[in-house]
């Protein structure tokens, strides 16, 4: 008796989810849409239904994905402000944290820069979703910049800590750009990187 093939054979897997895939590209959907509305009305002025529909998927989707409204703002903002910034790797430490600074700056004075500012700010009072997003977004940042100062102290260079980058130069223009003090010229981002570097002990 001959065994059929097709009986020998396992089941063929189900496709696993991939990079670039139908997942991704309702992730960058959905945020493209987010982003829009954010910036056409600001926070807490849309709902889930506007989103989906401007991002051709489903409510379900969202609410499957993402649970709330403010959870999907939250993934939004965290990514537009860690993932799109990768630290650079320029072989000098005053160099990369001036890159650093000058990509910080772009994204925030970009077109919806201050309303993705905003809505953290406006968040991070509305409860856990806001503590969740604060909490990824320093730790996000901070192993991008640790693992950025670490190559910098592999080299012999005399680096800062992470929270020293962060108060030095990250919270400077976050708050300015909050306050409308712009804009954030090269000469000011520069200096913030020299007040930063001239604090490390002789």
């Amino acid at each position: 008796m001959h065994e059929n093939p097709s009986s020998a054979t396992s089941p063929t897997p189900p496709t696993a989810r991939r990079p670039g895939g139908r997942s991704a590209r309702v992730r960058s959907a959905v945020h493209q849409a987010v982003t829009d509305l954010i910036a056409e009305r600001g926070y807490g002025t849309f709902a889930v239904g506007e989103v989906a529909a401007r991002a051709g998927v489903a409510d379900s989707s969202i609410y499957r994905r993402w649970g709330t409204l403010e959870a999907l703002l939250m993934d939004v903002v965290v990514s537009r402000l860690t993932e799109g910034s990768p630290m650079p790797d320029t072989g000098s430490l005053a160099d990369d944290l001036r890159s650093f600074a000058a990509k910080a700056a772009e994204d925030v004075t970009g077109p919806d820069g201050l309303a993705l500012l905003r809505t953290v700010v406006t968040a991070l009072g509305t409860g856990p979703d806001g503590e969740s997003a604060r909490d990824r977004f320093l730790s996000v940042r901070s192993e991008q910049l640790q693992g950025m100062l670490e190559r910098a102290r592999t080299r012999g260079e005399d680096a800062p800590d992470v929270l020293e980058v962060l108060d030095g130069i990250l919270a400077p223009i976050y708050v300015r750009v909050l306050f409308g003090v712009v804009p954030l010229t090269p000469d000011y981002l520069d200096g913030l990187v020299d007040r930063v570097l001239a604090s490390r002990p002789e």
